[in-house]
């Protein structure tokens, strides 16, 4: 029997791409990240990784106040901890927005 598993992919990482926008993007330096992982992480940890790619900056204070969407989903009011983003998916953080 023809062993039909694709090895190359074995290991295989994948990214999430997390983008930042307004404040959020200015207390980066940057538009976005892209996060290697190789299986779900939270939101949570999506953060602490983000935060940890920015040291020294701002960052970690304006995702505080940022509303998150993972894919085209409003994460809201969820526990962070408790939402989890699969490999291949993107996160926008979205400070609040003044004005109408």
């Amino acid at each position: 029997m023809r062993d039909t598993l694709d090895r190359s992919k074995l290991n295989e990482t994948h990214v999430i791409h997390v983008s930042y926008w307004a404040a959020a993007k200015a207390a980066a330096g940057v538009a976005s990240d892209d996060l290697s992982v190789d299986a779900p992480i939270s939101l949570s940890e999506v953060v602490r990784r983000a935060v940890a790619l920015h040291p020294g900056s701002r960052l970690p204070d304006v995702l505080k106040a940022c509303s998150a969407l993972v894919g085209d989903r409003p994460v809201s009011s969820a526990d962070p901890d408790a939402v989890m983003v699969s490999p291949g998916s993107s996160v926008e953080f979205l400070p609040p927005f003044a004005g109408g």
